[in-house]
Parts: C-alpha cells; structure tokens; sequence
C-alpha cells in the first residue's frame, strides 16, 4: 500500500497479468482485479484430485503466506484454516496447470472457493457449492483485497502438494520392497553373503549400506540360507538387490530434499521486502525444482518395479526356483499365480511410460511472455500414477513370496520373514485350486498401503532396522 500511494507500479496489483503486465490497471479498479483474476483463472478440466492433494496444497498456501512476502492479510490466511478445519475441500480440476506462474487453474478453484464461488466437497464426498461448503463450517465469503488474488494463484504448492504425499508413499514403499526381497531371497534359498557390509565398505553409497544392513537383519534365522549348495552365487535381481534399492534410496533422498526446500519457501510473484520497504517481480513460482524432482521419481518407482516383477517371474519359473511351475498346486490342472505376473508387468510397461520426464517439455503461453514453463503439474500427476502403480506390484511379489515359502516346508524361513508370512496369511489364504486373484491382489494391495508390512517386520527385527 505503501508502494502505491507513492505512485509506484506493483505486478498484478495495478497492472494486468503475464504479456499485459505493462497494461495500467486504474487504482479504483484494484479490488475488482483481484476477483477477476481468481474467475479468469478458474479453467482447469478433468478428474478432479483426489481430496488429500487439495488439503496438501491448502495447508502448503498456509505456509508459503506465512512466510510475509506475499503482501496478503492474517484475515486470508485464518480463511484457510479454518477451511482445512471444518472439512471445507475445494473441488479440483487436475489438467490445466503449466507449473510455470504456478499452478494457475488449479489454484484458482481452491480460491474460488474462499471467495464463496466454485464447488467444494461435502463430509460425504459428493459436491456441492463452495458457498454452501462455506455455509456448512460456519464460515462466510472472503472479499480479497489487494494483491491477494494473485498471491492466491501463484505458486507451485498443488504440484508440491501431490508430489510430497507421492514421496511419503515411495519412501515405504522401497522399505517395503526390501521386506519382499527378503522374503524372494528367503523362498528361493540365497545365499547371504552378497550382503556381506564388507562388500558395501569399498563401494559406500549411503543408501546400499542401509539396504544391505536391513536385508542382513531381516534374513537372520531359519533354515534356507544358500540351501541350494551347489549355487555358486544368486541372479542379479536378487544378489544386487541392495545396489539397486540404494541407488533408488539415495535419489528419493535428493527427491526430498527439493521438496522440503520447496515446502518452506516463498513461491509468490511479486515478492515483498517489508524490511526494506521493497518490493520484486521474480520467478520463484517457476516449477522447474519440483518438476524435475519429481520426474526423478517416477523413475525409481519404475525401477523399483522392474525389480519386483523380475523376483515375481523367478519364483513362477520352476527352472529357476525349484517349485512347482507358478507356485500351483497342482500345475497344470491349475494355473496358480501365472496371470499375477502378467498383471505386474503390464504395470511395469505402463511405469516405464510415466517415467518419461514431463520436465524436458516446454509450451510458450501469454503472447510468449511466459515462453519456458515446467510441466510440473504433469510430473507430479505421473509420479503419484507411477507410485500407486508400484504399491500393486509389489503386493503381487509377496504374494508370489509367501505361497512360495509353503511349498518349502518344513524348512523354516528368517524370524522376521515367518512374521510377514503370517500376517499375509491371515490376510490372503493358501492358493490351492484356482479361484479368482483380483481380490487377493487388492487385498494384499491395502496390507502394503496401511504400512502393516514393515510395521510387522520392525517388531520382529532383533535391532532397530534405521531405514
């Protein structure tokens, strides 16, 4: 305010948006701006996100205003909060954003929203006005003063916000992916010294040592260590399986420490300096970090992935294994597990086209005035598709896991494997005579999604696994 009763010129404040931002805006018109910004803005199409994601980018707004660069009022930032309180979620088209100026349409309907427009979500899921929705949690609609409709939209905190719940995911979900290895290794009688942390001492990478520790820990006991003697050493995608989950490790690690920087941030255009009394037109609305982060992820969960499935295949090839042919029964007769390795790697082929980076892409918008954008929006919808992905292939190798320890009786597995054998069991019975696996599938699916299978694992361990 201070700014413009000197007569200066503030983007977005007394000018017009992106290629007009050299276009007057007249000072009477200031407020009107700001609503018009938010309507104009509001053109995204598509599914809309799932709620969780709207919430992460609320409260990531919350955060970002709370820094003091973005020029907006306590008033605006209580709305927020108060709407993250009372179950107000704002209905969220997922296409539309560039990730460049931010999640522009995005953001808008959640600002929509806040100003009593828009739609927004009953405590039922079903959708309803975003007056209403207001109406509900005893809220009234926000009239934006200045500078607070663009504030509202610009940003990358939608993006960031789906891509740090998909980072959440893939974290225990690589510590997931060593409890099946564990378990693969266990069912098809590894040999254990390709853990040996001397191996990992004169090639140190962080995120190998912690991965061959936790395999270490998790195989300890039982009867089926390198029970097949004449084996000389294991396959690949069982023996490097610590090289492999490391490497993906330590790029999750890189992964997050983007996205915290990100999180904690001021992503907003202009900025102000109220120290200095100053103020900036900048670019760190520009999603380029999160997008390339996030890219990265995608394809470590890709990785990950082609890993499982490989174990999958070798606990179904009795040429391999030394079980009977896709852990039947009765092969032949029945076809045991064969269709649930189809069903990984058609997940698998559909990762690996995730994992093309949206980031290399660009599109030139608002008369070339914004002629470099990120796709981040793109990367982070692909690596939380990627994850969700991952979560059913994964489910799917231990499965292929337990009922391959049935067939090695009496033979007793590692402790902390015979605790995840039971709780599988108790969740997907024995597969005898064929019956419909989808359901089993899902099932397990939910176990992996609920963290019950590296809780079980972290209680049986004889130490702290620190993963």
């Amino acid at each position: 305010e201070g700014i413009l009763k000197d007569g200066g010129t503030v983007y977005g404040v007394n000018t017009g948006f992106g290629v007009l931002a050299d276009t007057p805006v007249n000072k009477d018109e200031g407020l009107e701006l700001q609503r018009r910004i938010v309507r104009s803005h509001a053109a995204g199409v598509g599914d809309p996100l799932p709620p969780e994601a709207v919430r992460a980018a609320m409260l990531l707004s919350i955060n970002t205003f709370s820094k003091g660069h973005s020029a907006v009022r306590t008033k605006l930032v209580d709305q927020l909060l108060r709407m993250l309180n009372g179950g107000v979620t704002p209905v969220v088209r997922s296409m539309g954003s560039l990730g460049a100026s931010g999640d522009l349409a995005p953001l808008a309907d959640i600002a929509m929203v806040i100003t009593g427009k828009g739609e927004a979500l009953d405590g039922d899921g079903q959708v309803i006005t975003g007056a209403k929705a207001l109406r509900d949690a005893d809220l009234e609609p926000l009239e934006l003063a200045l500078k607070e409709g663009i504030a509202l939209i610009n940003g990358t905190q939608v993006m960031t916000g789906i891509g740090t719940l998909a980072l959440l995911d893939m974290e225990q979900l690589l510590r997931t992916e060593l409890v099946a290895t564990a378990v693969v290794a266990d069912a098809l009688g590894a040999r254990r010294d390709a853990y040996d942390p001397r191996v990992f001492e004169v090639r140190p990478y962080k995120g190998a040592r912690i991965s061959a520790r936790v395999l270490r820990l998790l195989l300890e006991g039982g009867d089926l260590d390198g029970f097949i003697e004449k084996r000389v050493q294991d396959a690949y995608s069982i023996r490097c399986a610590p090289q492999v989950v490391g490497a993906s490790w330590d790029a999750t690690a890189w992964v997050r420490s983007q996205l915290e920087i990100e999180v904690n941030s001021a992503g907003d255009n202009p900025l102000v300096f109220p120290d200095e009394g100053d103020h900036i037109q900048g670019g760190n609305f520009h999603g380029q970090p999160v997008a390339q982060a996030l890219d990265l992820l995608a394809i470590v969960a890709a990785d990950v992935a082609t890993l499982s499935e490989r174990h999958t295949n070798r606990l179904m090839n009795p040429a391999l294994s030394g079980l009977p042919a896709f852990l039947a029964k009765d092969p032949g007769l029945d076809s045991g597990l064969m269709i649930s390795q189809y069903t990984a790697a058609a997940l698998v082929e559909e990762m690996r086209a995730l994992a093309r980076p949206a980031s290399v892409n660009n599109a030139s918008t608002s008369a070339d005035q914004e002629d470099h954008v990120s796709m981040g929006m793109h990367a982070a919808l692909k690596a939380r598709r990627s994850v969700e992905a991952l979560r059913s292939v994964l489910a799917i190798e231990l499965m292929a896991g337990i009922q391959a320890l049935d067939f090695r009786a009496p033979k007793r597995p590692a402790g902390p494997v015979a605790a995840v054998y039971n709780l599988v069991r108790r969740v997907v019975p024995f597969y005898g005579d064929d019956r419909p696996l989808g359901d089993d599938v899902a099932r397990m699916t939910e176990l992996v999604r609920l963290g019950e299978v590296v809780r079980v694992v972290e209680r049986a361990a004889r130490e702290p696994l620190g993963w």
